[in-house]
């Protein structure tokens, strides 16, 4: 025959080549049929042997005696590169020698085995890699985390020097204005003391104003943080704004700040807008936009309209800029006993012990105004030792208001969808869930009164600190009724409520009373003039 002819039979079979072709060649005949018991041999160009499965070792100078697949992939070895795994460099295909047609019977699970290793080897490789590339984006998402939250809210003097120079360096370009401006930047009146704390932007610094320990309070560190007025967007020159002007923008301001919608009437003091009315010359770009930022913080609106309606709110003496300044006052600590620094305080005859009968007292006629003395009630759905202060009188204070709400806007919090009660607590103001309509009631089922005995009372009349004092009868009373304050919803049982607080407004009277006497009768003994009037109007 003029042509090779080759013939493929099972796996592990021989190539069958005629005769003649062999002559031609100069070579011996091979067996067309393989030795019992021993694989046929192939001699390659160096001398090597291999069997009929060697399918890598072919001959260079015989390439019609190449098993089966051998001379294809010989050819193709030139064109690519053979990666150790089988597979082209930078993939994960099949290896070529992993074919089954290159391999015997007994070798098809081996060939599976190092294919699957190979697919598993990639595999991990692509897994380790997506997972090195989660784990640096949340690394690095925790890092600007870190950073806004913890680093750039860590109270410095440094930093808030450089927040004050900011201040002024606005003022003296015209930017900003207020009462406390002169002050602060020019006759060098305000003495910085320290940094109190930086809260989720918020900027609280202390100083000493004129002699004067004042607060220093910001929502924000820059005075362009704030939204500039819409109206000056429309009027120039700013001259044609009349001073009726701005107190329409700033009642709307005020109103939509405290979620009241009605006029503001009898829950507002018309002082602070008489002030606005009485004002002859034009209003100035800066004196606007400064007024415009101080609006756009709530507790500033709080303090500001409540302070000439309440002694239990604190002052607000001045502003500059975003920055307005309130008086200081020593805030409660949940780790003192007695929760306020008793030191120092005038507060006539009165020992430690009954300075606490009277800031409870303070506390009761608080909760009472809160609820009775505006036109809408009044919800601190943040009651903690922190944000109350006591005065020298022992007059207590809230300082922080950012989570006080008027009944209108109450309502609108509460009011939101729910699965069950504990999806209705909005910090220390909780409702009830309604199951058929899943939505949380508008009416708050707490009250102030019922978190005060909980987290305030309940600390100062517990029998841990009383001591000897806890067996008496009075003070077993009273430890029963600010037991049941804590735990009568004030919102649902209004009734039963205000029985609870007139019993413990009695108890606390008289615990008052048998301290003054006493006290009264040692004074008198040792010849020590004592005010007669000691009792505090609750």
């Amino acid at each position: 025959m003029g042509r090779s002819q080759e013939k493929v039979g099972a796996p592990g079979a021989l190539i069958q080549k005629t005769h003649t072709q062999s002559t031609e060649q100069g070579r011996q005949p091979r067996r067309s049929t393989p030795t019992r018991g021993k694989a046929p041999e192939f001699k390659n160009k160096q001398g090597r042997r291999g069997g009929a499965t060697g399918g890598l070792q072919t001959s260079d100078s015989q390439p019609d005696s190449q098993p089966w697949g051998a001379a294809k992939q010989g050819r193709e070895r030139g064109k690519r590169r053979i990666h150790p795994l089988g597979a082209s460099k930078g993939t994960c295909a099949q290896p070529v020698w992993f074919s089954r047609r290159a391999m015997g019977p007994g070798q098809l699970r081996g060939g599976h085995l190092l294919r699957w290793l190979g697919l598993k080897v990639c595999r991990k490789s692509t897994l380790v890699f997506a997972l090195l590339w989660f784990g640096s984006w949340v690394f690095l998402n925790g890092l600007v985390f870190v950073h806004r939250t913890i680093i750039s809210d860590f109270c410095t003097d440094d930093k808030s020097k450089r927040i004050l120079q900011r201040v002024c360096e606005e003022y003296r370009e015209g930017i900003l204005t207020g009462d406390l401006c002169e002050d602060l930047c020019v006759n060098a009146q305000v003495e910085y003391k320290r940094c109190l704390y930086y809260e989720n932007g918020k900027k609280v610094i202390e100083a000493h104003w004129r002699g004067t320990p004042v607060v220093l309070k910001s929502k924000q560190e820059n005075f362009s943080s704030y939204e500039s007025i819409g109206l000056l967007e429309y009027q120039d020159p700013v001259e044609e704004l009349s001073p009726l002007d701005v107190v329409f923008y700033a009642t709307l301001e005020i109103r939509n700040s405290l979620g009241l919608e009605v006029a503001l009437n009898a829950s507002l003091p018309p002082i602070w807008a008489q002030r606005l009315r009485d004002r002859i010359r034009p209003y100035t770009r800066a004196e606007l936009t400064s007024l415009w930022s101080l609006l756009q913080q709530e507790e500033y609106i709080f303090l500001r309209v409540l302070q000439d309606l309440s002694q239990h709110v604190a002052k607000v003496l001045g502003s500059c800029g975003h920055f307005y300044a309130v008086e200081y006052l020593s805030a409660g600590h949940a780790w003192d006993q007695n929760i306020f620094s008793l030191e120092g305080m005038s507060a006539g005859p009165w020992l430690a012990k009954d300075m606490v009968h009277r800031i409870a007292l303070s506390f009761m006629d608080m909760a009472w105004r809160f609820d009775n003395e505006f036109l809408h009630r009044l919800h601190l759905c943040d009651i903690k030792p922190e944000n109350f202060a006591i005065r020298k009188d022992l007059t207590v204070v809230a300082i922080d208001v950012d989570m006080a709400f008027f009944e209108p806007k109450m309502q609108e919090i509460l009011e939101q969808n729910c699965t069950n009660d504990d999806d209705c607590n909005f910090f220390d103001c909780i409702s009830k869930c309604n199951t058929k309509t899943n939505k949380c009631s508008s009416k708050r089922k707490n009250s102030n009164l019922q978190v005060i005995c909980e987290k305030i009372f309940r600390t100062w009349f517990s029998p841990t600190l009383l001591g000897a004092k806890a067996g008496l009868p009075i003070q077993v009373d009273l430890q029963r009724a600010v037991q049941e304050c804590a735990e009568t919803p004030g919102g649902e049982d209004e009734e039963r409520a205000q029985a609870v607080q007139k019993r413990l407004l009695d108890l606390l009277t008289r615990l008052l009373q048998q301290g003054t006497s006493t006290e009264r009768e040692d004074a008198y003994g040792e010849g020590v003039a004592v005010h007669p009037d000691s009792t505090p109007n609750v």
